[in-house]
């Protein structure tokens, strides 16, 4: 799920609270793990800047082409001083597939030295099968489970959007 942030600094103690609670509520809520996972990427002003100035050298207006290249001015001294940021905010559910954490729990238990020794072996490539049963329940119980995660950011207040296998 891809979510959109909430600005925590501008609510009121009240509103914080009501946040608070709700997303405690939703976390112990949940019978499955979840990932958060926050993407930080510094953007490039430079090309915003660039068509700027060329609307900016179209204006007959001279008191707003004035007023829109100090603007420019202003943006290009505040990009060079600090970074500016763009966060993108997920939450990943997993796949239910009891097989695969039995494996781990199996793996886990190994020897040290076994686990060592597979960690220097070359690794061979590994092929998934399923049948259509397995797979129809797993999209079930996975669709539920977005469902329900996207249920409980709505109570804490937090929009949500599931992404496809692409995106």
């Amino acid at each position: 799920l891809m979510m959109k942030s909430i600005n925590f600094d501008l609510m009121s103690p009240q509103e914080r609270e009501g946040v608070e609670f709700a997303y405690q509520g939703f976390l112990n809520s949940l019978y499955f793990t979840i990932q958060i996972v926050v993407r930080s990427q510094k953007v490039d002003i430079r090309p915003y800047l660039e068509k700027m100035d060329r609307i900016r050298s179209e204006h007959d207006n001279m008191l707003l082409a004035l007023l829109m290249e100090d603007y420019i001015a202003f943006m290009a001294n505040i990009s060079q001083q600090t970074n500016i940021m763009d966060k993108k905010f997920y939450l990943v559910i997993k796949f239910p597939d009891k097989e695969v954490d039995v494996r781990r729990a199996l793996k886990q238990s190994a020897s040290f030295f076994t686990g060592l020794a597979g960690l220097f072996s070359p690794s061979k490539p590994t092929h998934v099968t399923i049948d259509e049963i397995t797979l129809e329940q797993a999209k079930t119980e996975l669709r539920h489970r977005v469902q329900a995660v996207m249920q409980g950011l709505a109570e804490a207040g937090i929009q949500s959007l599931p992404l496809d296998t692409e995106e």
